[in-house]
């Protein structure tokens, strides 16, 4: 038989239990932090930095050119020479190199999305300029089809997509690159170059027409422009200034003169030579 516990006697006096600051005790209890002080965990920011990491990774892999120095500059700009300096040329490339680097940049943002990057088309909507007649044909009647576009029937009986005018902001520049372009590319091979003399000279002709601001059709092209555009022609292994594809030697007869640099020397004039009697 178990004996009851006593009750508590309520005369005694309580004994203190405090444990003062410092003690043992005290130090392995665990310390609530005050707000504000919280110490943060480690997984989540090991978590959000490697999210980061592979985010990273995935623009600079899949971003395409939006981070290139092609798509941040405009194309032509250099940068600005330093005062009382000369400025150093860009090395002189071939026309046709030169041109075609140019008409490069102008099919991809022009023409790649319809004629894809072979420029074979899809055989349906949109036709290939790989050994086209209409492309590797008449410098003239290929220039109206690209200022102007093209819609009907254009081969055989064949209808193919309304091709939208690609002149609008074209330069001469832009014009005669794309056409030496497709012309010596893509299994293209006519060693020509179309130079930007003969793409101002296109461009006058697309404003005569009658026609003007409308899309010329095969029969107009037939009846009106199978014809070489006017132009000196240039020897495709000809030097040029690849930003303004002038000739070098041209540049060069043409170019102001440049001011002597502060500071560096100058030669005398010579003296005339004496008269003799």
């Amino acid at each position: 038989m178990s004996v009851p516990s006593e009750p508590a006697d309520s005369s005694q006096p309580a004994v203190a239990t405090a444990v003062p600051p410092g003690h043992a005790v005290v130090a392995r209890e665990k310390q609530i932090p005050e707000n504000g002080n919280e110490i943060i965990s480690l997984w989540p920011t090991t978590i959000i930095c490697g999210a980061l990491l592979l985010l990273a990774g995935f623009i600079l892999d899949y971003g395409g050119d939006h981070l290139s120095y092609g798509s941040l500059f405009r194309e032509g700009y250099v940068r600005r020479t330093p005062p009382g300096s000369v400025a150093t040329p860009l090395p002189p490339k071939t026309a046709l190199e030169a041109y075609m680097a140019r008409g490069k940049k102008v099919f991809e943002g022009k023409c790649i999305t319809c004629h894809g990057p072979d420029a074979k088309g899809n055989g349906s909507t949109y036709p290939s300029l790989v050994g086209s007649a209409w492309a590797n044909g008449e410098t003239e009647r290929f220039a109206m089809i690209i200022l102007n576009g093209l819609q009907g029937k254009i081969s055989n009986g064949r209808i193919y997509g309304v091709m939208p005018p690609q002149g609008i902001g074209m330069t001469p520049e832009e014009l005669a690159g794309i056409m030496t372009y497709v012309r010596n590319y893509f299994g293209n091979t006519k060693g020509d170059v179309i130079t930007s003399e003969m793409a101002k000279a296109a461009m006058k002709i697309s404003a005569a027409r009658k026609n003007a601001g409308q899309s010329v059709t095969a029969e107009e092209l037939t009846a009106d422009h199978v014809k070489a555009l006017p132009g000196n022609p240039v020897d495709a292994t000809t030097l040029v200034d690849p930003l303004t594809l002038e000739p070098v030697q041209a540049a060069a007869a043409t170019a102001p003169a440049k001011a002597p640099v502060p500071g560096a020397a100058v030669a005398p004039a010579a003296s005339p030579a004496p008269k003799t009697p």
